[in-house]
C-alpha cells in the first residue's frame, strides 16, 4: 500500500510531466487523473485544484534546482570553478525544469500569488549564492570585486538576459559552448591578471 506522502509525490511528478508538455493553461484535471489511472476525486483528496498541484510541482522543481546548485558549488574549492559550476548548472537546469522556469518567467501566471512569492524567494536565494561566491573569490584574491552586492546583481541580470536566447529559441545551439563564451566574458572583467 502506498502511503499518503508517496502518493502526493506521484501526483506531483506525473502532473509535472503533463504541465511541461501542455503548459498550465491547457492541462486539465482529466488529463492528470487519466495519466495517474485514477479518478479526479482521489486527486482532490490531496490537492484542492489544478493551481495547487501546479504550485506543488513548481516548489518541487525549485527544490531540485536548489539541491543541484548546492551540490555543484560544494563539489569544487576554487571560486572560479564555483562560479562556472553555478552558471552551468543554473542554465542547464532551466532546460529540464520547465514548470519552475515558466512559473518564474511567464507573465500569464502573474495572477497567482504563489508565483510572485516563488520569484522573490528565487531572486533572494540566487543573489545570496552569487554574493558568497564573489566574496570568497575576492577574499582569495581570485576576483577583483569592489562591491559583491552590485556585482552579484549584475551577474544575475546578465544570466536572466541570456535565458530567452538560450532556451526559448530552440535552435541547434551548443549550450556548453555558449555558456563557456559567456563565462569568458564574465571572468575577463573580474579575474585578476
Amino acid at each position: 500500500m502506498v502511503n499518503k506522502e508517496e502518493f502526493r509525490k506521484k501526483i506531483i511528478n506525473t502532473a509535472g510531466q503533463i504541465f511541461s508538455r501542455y503548459g498550465f493553461r491547457k492541462t486539465t484535471m482529466d488529463e492528470i487523473s487519466k495519466a495517474l489511472k485514477m479518478g479526479k476525486s482521489s486527486i482532490y483528496y490531496y490537492f484542492p485544484g489544478k493551481e495547487e498541484i501546479f504550485e506543488a510541482v513548481v516548489l518541487n522543481e525549485a527544490n531540485i534546482l536548489r539541491n543541484e546548485l548546492t551540490k555543484a558549488i560544494k563539489s569544487v574549492e576554487s571560486p572560479l570553478e564555483k562560479m562556472r559550476n553555478y552558471v552551468f548548472v543554473r542554465m542547464k537546469a532551466f532546460e529540464k525544469l520547465s514548470n519552475y522556469y515558466n512559473a518564474i518567467f511567464d507573465k500569464n501566471l502573474d495572477h497567482f500569488d504563489f508565483v510572485e512569492t516563488i520569484r522573490a524567494k528565487y531572486d533572494r536565494e540566487e543573489l545570496a549564492i552569487l554574493r558568497l561566491i564573489l566574496y570568497d573569490g575576492a577574499r582569495k584574491k581570485v576576483f577583483s570585486v569592489a562591491n559583491s552586492e552590485y556585482t552579484a546583481l549584475a551577474v544575475q541580470t546578465a544570466l536572466k538576459g541570456l535565458e530567452v536566447p538560450l532556451f526559448w529559441k530552440k535552435k541547434d545551439v551548443d549550450i556548453e559552448e555558449r555558456l563557456n563564451g559567456i563565462l569568458d566574458v564574465l571572468f575577463y572583467g573580474i579575474v585578476r591578471k
